[in-house]
């Protein structure tokens, strides 16, 4: 047996199981990042289900990230929340950590929403900014779709040339700015972790085009797209690193940053989704 059919069925028996107590097909998936949980408090929820119950789903190690799968309604739109995520640095390949999301592709929903904590290169960033991503580049050395290709589920060489699509980037830039709230727009490189990077590491970054640097959301980008959902990502800024004046970075901030941003990133995803499917 080949490791792709132990992956396919993998996935498969997971669906199965939710598909029996799902209460409606999601048309928005969404994952939370580091310290993102107030959008959490505006789902209405329908359905909790913990990680560990759901059978072939990772276990999240990282303390910040709730673990649970919620269906419910964020205002009028049924969705799929993904409180939790799973990352490279865990142990986990790019083909586990996205399996939480693969599960989900195969309820045919429509847009896949990410945020995620990630440190500011762009020196114009301020800790607390929103960051639509506009492309990526990814440094992770493992992709999702390494292996036998099921085709199925998408095509063997999906296309990233709109990894991020214009459409929704257009409208939340809108909507952020009837809500008078400033967001940046940049490219966002993601790395292995869990080490933070150092100030050679940062200048590297930024020379290569990066305006933010996380440890996550790509590999589910890569899945979003290859199952074809449109994607939008958000990144918090918790910190700016500037290479010639470096200063230590602490987890703690990284977090505490995140959550003081969290309510801004709520009410702009709550507004963008009404807006989206009004």
């Amino acid at each position: 047996m080949s490791m792709k059919d132990l992956y396919t069925k993998k996935v498969e028996r997971a669906y199965a199981f939710l598909k029996q107590i799902a209460p409606f097909p999601p048309k928005v998936v969404i994952t939370l990042g580091t310290g993102l949980t107030e959008l959490a408090n505006l789902v209405e929820r329908v359905l909790v289900v913990p990680y560990k119950k759901i059978p072939n789903f990772p276990r999240s190690t990282v303390e910040t990230h709730a673990g649970e799968l919620v269906f419910g309604l964020l205002g009028k739109v049924e969705v799929a929340m993904l409180s939790g995520r799973f990352h490279y640095y865990e142990g986990y390949s790019a083909k586990e950590l996205t399996l939480p999301l693969r599960v989900l592709t195969l309820f045919k929903p429509e847009v896949y929403l990410a945020t995620n904590s990630a440190g500011g290169l762009n020196l114009d960033f301020r800790p607390g900014d929103l960051m639509v991503i506009r492309d990526h580049i990814n440094l992770i050395p493992d992709n999702p779709l390494r292996g036998v290709n099921h085709e199925l589920w998408g095509p063997r060489f999906p296309d990233l040339s709109s990894a991020y699509d214009p459409e929704l980037r257009r409208l939340i830039k809108e909507v952020s700015a009837e809500l008078g709230m400033s967001l940046q727009e940049g490219v966002y490189v993601a790395v292995p972790g869990p080490s933070l990077e150092t100030p050679a590491e940062t200048r590297f970054l930024r020379m290569i085009g990066a305006d933010a640097v996380g440890m996550s959301t790509v590999p589910e980008v890569i899945v979003a797209n290859h199952a074809g959902l449109k994607v939008l990502a958000i990144s918090v800024i918790s910190n700016v690193n500037d290479p010639d004046n470096f200063k230590p970075i602490l987890f703690e901030e990284v977090v505490a940053a995140s959550k003081r941003a969290s309510q801004a990133l709520s009410q702009l995803v709550y507004r963008f989704l009404q807006r989206l499917y009004g």
